[in-house]
């Protein structure tokens, strides 16, 4: 029997519960990775750790996702973003400590990310308070998202992770981005089981 929830099911149809045991691995996998990178050059900040991080958890999901039926990429902002059903899946680090996901916000309301959110997330909830956004100058819009078919919808894989800790909590649904404030405004979202954390070197 299936393990999948229903929102999963809908979502990715057969691929689900597949989808929701290698995204995690996947994750698990950029956080080693990253880990690597970071006792490799031995410096006292965790820019190696960040850096590294944010490259490989895009070529890790890349890997593990491309076997999955009718899986297709697109390069945007030169990292691979896969595609399963028409579904983007994009990962995203919210934070470096075990925090519940509605806690996650981006960095800046402008941007690839924020227009990512705006133009491939779900219909605002909040429509009378996000004044201009469906009025946005198409000039000052990412040209990377013009490589995105208008239909395809964006999942979000938000996930707290740390060097010390590895992988804590992983989430994926739909958001959409509140402008003020820049935190993602969920309209589903639902566990995924962390990795096991590996072992110390």
């Amino acid at each position: 029997m299936s393990s999948a929830t229903q929102w999963a099911t809908t979502t990715f149809g057969d691929a689900a519960e597949r989808l929701a045991e290698t995204i995690p691995a996947c994750l698990g996998e950029a956080h080693a990775r990253a880990r690597h990178a970071h006792e490799g050059v031995h410096t006292q900040t965790l820019e190696a750790y960040g850096h590294g991080l944010h490259a490989a958890q895009y070529e890790a999901l890349a890997a593990g996702l491309a076997p999955f039926d009718g899986a297709t990429f697109r390069r945007l902002q030169g990292r691979t973003v896969m595609i399963i059903g028409g579904k983007a899946i994009y990962p995203i680090r919210y934070a470096k400590k075990d925090v519940p996901v509605t806690e996650a916000r981006l960095r800046k309301a402008v941007g690839f990310r924020a227009d990512l959110i705006r133009r491939h997330g779900p219909e605002p909830m909040q429509q009378a308070f996000d004044f201009g956004l469906d009025e946005l100058d198409e000039e000052h819009v990412h040209p990377d998202l013009a490589l995105l078919s208008p239909d395809i919808r964006l999942i979000i894989v938000a996930y707290a992770c740390s060097m010390e800790r590895g992988v804590m909590r992983i989430e994926w649904g739909s958001a959409e981005l509140r402008q003020e404030d820049r935190y993602l405004i969920w309209h589903h979202h639902e566990p995924l089981h962390p990795p096991a954390t590996p072992r110390a070197a």
